[in-house]
């Protein structure tokens, strides 16, 4: 047995090449069962964000061949090597719980992270794609996500890209918000915290619109804002100053011809247009129309380095509760025999786990070694 995780982020992959890979929460389910057929995987969890797409799977091996799995997710072929991160044993779960609690996001902390990372596992688990380890995994992601929430301050400031997206308005508007307008299109859970955020800051207008026009009037209400129907956005654009996409759209939703057509009505007043979205909502040739400033979600890391360093203090305390979960999951899922090797029963293995004083380290021994005796996933020298 190996647990793995491979994929993409925004530490290794630019927004151009994230959104061909990403996969939308209506095809996670047959995304899933396609890869874990095509992949010979025993067990598999897409998690598909706007930061990152990754697989997370059983297999009886992988032998360094992860490339080819993300043909199951484009819809056409990729190279996605030079992008690509591997982690293996017990590196794939140290990176599961770092994801799960937001140590891995662009926004240091982030909570949305935790509920996409839920909603994977769920569709995983309800479409059959999991077992015993990945229910484990997953599950045990989830407490330590609480965990760290609880136990230290790593999740207090701006704690969601929707919230850094307001803090960038923020920045464009000298901080005064009181007297723009701002559109919000997507009424999902980032265009929820923008609506959230952009009350906090004054804002004085806000607008939402949203494919389904009932949850765009529920939201607006809730905070003194107007919904909009969707197919009545270019008319609402004609009176916002900002604009935060986060629609959920696997094509975009505001091509240049369209903002063009709306700059007169406006009398060319700037227009700063915020797409927080993956794959994008706004054609990037918008922002070659005069006094247009379109921003995507990498443009966001500037001010996402100002929140890190403030947080830097909390790391060692994240990092000591994810370590101690870590090693508790491994010792359930693969337990110490007697002889002090991990796993029972021999066999070809390409992964070890070997005892180094009172720590468990795993080797990817994908080579084979004469001097090695390989039991199932485990290994010692003989």
């Amino acid at each position: 047995m190996k647990i793995f995780v491979a994929g993409i982020s925004y530490k290794t992959a630019p927004v151009e090449l994230r959104e061909q890979l990403a996969v939308t929460p209506s095809r996670l389910r047959c995304a899933g069962c396609r890869l874990k057929i095509g992949g010979a995987l025993t067990e598999t969890v897409v998690l598909s964000t706007c930061n990152r797409v990754e697989i997370y799977g059983v297999s009886e091996k992988v032998n360094g061949n992860i490339a080819p799995l993300f043909r199951h997710l484009a819809a056409r072929e990729l190279d996605v090597v030079p992008y690509l991160y591997v982690r293996e044993g017990a590196d794939a779960i140290r990176h599961l719980f770092s994801v799960s609690s937001g140590m891995d996001s662009m926004v240091l902390g982030e909570t949305e992270i935790t509920g996409q990372v839920k909603n994977a596992y769920q569709t995983a688990h309800e479409a059959k794609l999991t077992g015993r380890v990945m229910n484990r995994l997953f599950q045990k992601a989830l407490q330590t996500a609480k965990e760290i929430r609880s136990r230290t301050s790593i999740g207090r400031g701006a704690t969601s890209v929707g919230s850094v997206a307001v803090e960038l308005a923020e920045k464009i508007f000298d901080r005064n918000l009181s007297e723009r307008t701002v559109m919000i299109i997507g009424a999902g859970k980032m265009g929820e915290a923008c609506v959230r955020h952009l009350a906090k800051k004054g804002a004085r207008s806000v607008l939402v619109s949203n494919r389904s026009f009932e949850r765009a009037q529920t939201l607006a209400a809730e905070f003194g804002g107007r919904a909009i129907p969707l197919d009545e956005k270019l008319q609402a654009l004609a009176e916002a100053d900002i604009v935060v996409s986060s629609t959920g759209c696997p094509q975009t939703i505001l091509n240049r011809e369209d903002v063009e057509k709306v700059m007169p009505l406006r009398r060319n007043r700037p227009l700063v247009l915020i797409d927080i979205a993956v794959p994008r909502d706004i054609d990037p040739d918008v922002q070659l129309i005069p006094n247009v400033y379109l921003y995507n979600i990498d443009d966001l890391d500037a001010i996402v380095r100002e929140n890190v360093k403030h947080r830097e203090k909390e790391f060692v305390h994240c990092r000591a509760i994810i370590e101690k979960e870590t090693a508790a999951v491994m010792s359930k899922l693969l337990p110490v025999s007697p002889r002090g090797v991990v796993g029972t029963g021999r066999g070809s293995g390409a992964g070890c786990f070997t005892p180094r004083g009172e720590k468990e380290f795993y080797e990817p021994c994908i080579q084979p070694d004469p001097h090695w005796v390989f039991y199932g996933a485990a290994a010692c020298r003989s």
